[in-house]
C-alpha cells in the first residue's frame, strides 16, 4: 500500500473511531443486559401459574374483561408472546392514536379471563432499552445513534485495510511482548478487532437498520398498507360497533395456513385504517416466527379484504432486531453474544488509550525538539 494512501485509511480509522468511542461503549455497555432480557424480565416480574380449562374464553369477552378495568377507555391492540403460552396482553386507552406513553397494559389468562398483571414500562430494564434505542431522544436520538453506527462500519472497514498491510510482515495474530508498552496494547487492539470484525459487522449493520424503525413504518403506511386500504378510502370512518375480534382473529388464521395471530390492531391505530382489524400473522419456523404478515380484516363485516407479505426492507427490520440481541439460538448464543460484546469493550478501552498515549508521544517529542 502506497503511503499516501495508507495515511489515508488510518485518518479515516482514527476519526471515525474517536468520533463514535464513547457512544459505541455506551450502546455496549446498555446493551449487554438487553441480550438476556427475556430472562431478567423473568426474574423480576410477578410470575402467577396459567389455569388451564376446558375451552378458551372469547377474545371479545377477554377485551371486555380488560376495558372494564380501565371505564371509558377501550382495547386498541391485543399481543401474543410466542414464549408466554395462554395469555394475551391488552394495551387500553382513551383513543386510538394516543401516544403510547398513555397506554395502560393488562395480561389475562385466555382460559379463565383472570387478570395476571401488567408488564412495567417504566422498570430498569424499559429504561435500559430506552437509554440503548435512543437515550430518551425519539426519533432523533435514534438517527443519531444510527449515524454513530455507521461511523463504526467505516471504522472497522478502514481497519480491515491497514492490518492486511501489517500482517505482511508478520505472523498472524502477533503481539509483540519484547517491545514498548503502547505496542503490546496496538498488537492486542488489532487483534481482537480483526477476530471480532464479523460480529461487529453484523451487529453494527443491524443495529443501524434497527435505529430506521420509524422510517421504515412511515415507508409500509404510505405504501404497502395505503395500497390494501385504497378501496375504502373516500368511505365514511368507522366509529364504533366493530365486528367481533374473535370472528377477526379466526378469519385470519383460516386465510393464511401455518401461521398464528401475533398482534391485532384495532381500526384508527397507526398500524391499520379506520375501517380494518389488522391482524399480524407469525409463522411456526425459527426464521418465520421473526416475521408478520398482515391480514386485513373488515371491521364492519368481519371479512378478509386483503392480505400480503410485508416488503423486504419491512422483513429486514424484522430480522435484524432479535440477530442484533442473538435471539436466534437460543441461551448459547445468547452467551457467545455477551462474550463477544465484552471483548469489545476492550478493543474500544484500547483503541482510546492508544490515541492518548501516541498524543503524549507527540507532545513529548514536540517539547523535546523545543528544547
Amino acid at each position: 500500500m502506497k503511503q499516501k494512501t495508507a495515511k489515508r485509511w488510518f485518518n479515516w480509522h482514527k476519526w471515525t473511531s474517536l468520533i463514535c468511542t464513547i457512544f459505541l461503549l455506551y450502546l455496549c455497555i446498555t446493551g449487554l443486559p438487553l441480550i438476556f432480557h427475556e430472562e431478567i424480565e423473568h426474574l423480576l416480574e410477578e410470575n402467577k401459574e396459567v389455569v388451564v380449562t376446558q375451552q378458551k374464553l372469547s377474545l371479545d369477552k377477554l377485551a371486555e374483561i380488560a376495558e372494564s378495568r380501565f371505564p371509558g377507555e377501550k382495547v386498541r391492540y391485543a399481543f401474543w408472546d410466542e414464549n408466554e403460552k395462554n395469555k394475551v396482553l391488552f394495551d387500553v386507552v382513551d383513543k386510538p392514536d394516543a401516544p403510547y406513553e398513555k397506554s395502560k397494559y393488562l395480561v389475562l389468562n385466555e382460559y379463565t379471563g383472570e387478570i395476571l398483571g401488567a408488564p412495567k414500562t417504566d422498570g430498569l430494564m424499559h429504561i435500559i432499552l430506552k437509554l440503548h434505542t435512543d437515550m430518551f431522544l425519539g426519533i432523533p436520538g435514534k438517527l443519531f445513534l444510527g449515524l454513530m453506527g455507521i461511523l463504526f462500519m467505516i471504522s472497522i472497514a478502514s481497519g480491515i485495510v491497514l492490518y492486511g498491510p501489517i500482517m505482511k510482515k508478520y505472523d498472524f495474530g502477533m503481539v509483540r511482548r519484547n517491545r514498548s508498552k503502547r505496542l503490546q496494547w496496538l498488537d492486542t487492539h488489532n487483534l481482537l478487532g480483526i477476530a471480532l470484525t464479523a460480529w461487529m459487522l453484523v451487529v453494527g449493520f443491524t443495529g443501524v437498520i434497527n435505529t430506521l424503525s420509524d422510517v421504515i413504518l412511515g415507508l409500509w403506511q404510505q405504501g404497502q398498507l395505503a395500497e390494501m386500504t385504497e378501496p375504502y378510502k373516500n368511505q365514511e370512518p368507522l366509529r364504533a360497533n366493530y365486528s367481533s375480534l374473535e370472528k377477526a382473529k379466526l378469519s385470519a388464521e383460516n386465510s393464511v395456513k401455518d401461521m398464528k395471530a401475533a398482534v391485532i390492531a384495532y381500526p384508527g391505530t397507526p398500524f391499520t385504517s379506520k375501517h380494518h382489524y389488522a391482524v399480524f400473522m407469525r409463522g411456526n419456523t425459527e426464521l418465520t416466527s421473526k416475521l408478520l404478515r398482515p391480514v386485513l380484516i373488515d371491521a364492519k363485516t368481519g371479512s378478509v379484504t386483503d392480505s400480503r407479505e410485508m416488503p423486504w426492507y419491512v422483513n429486514t427490520l424484522f430480522l435484524s432486531e432479535p440477530l442484533h440481541f442473538g435471539n436466534y439460538g437460543g441461551p448459547i448464543l445468547k452467551i457467545v453474544w455477551a462474550v463477544f460484546d465484552v471483548f469489545t469493550i476492550f478493543v474500544l478501552i484500547t483503541g482510546l488509550y492508544l490515541w492518548i498515549a501516541r498524543r503524549r508521544a507527540e507532545q513529548q517529542l514536540f517539547i523535546a525538539k523545543e528544547s
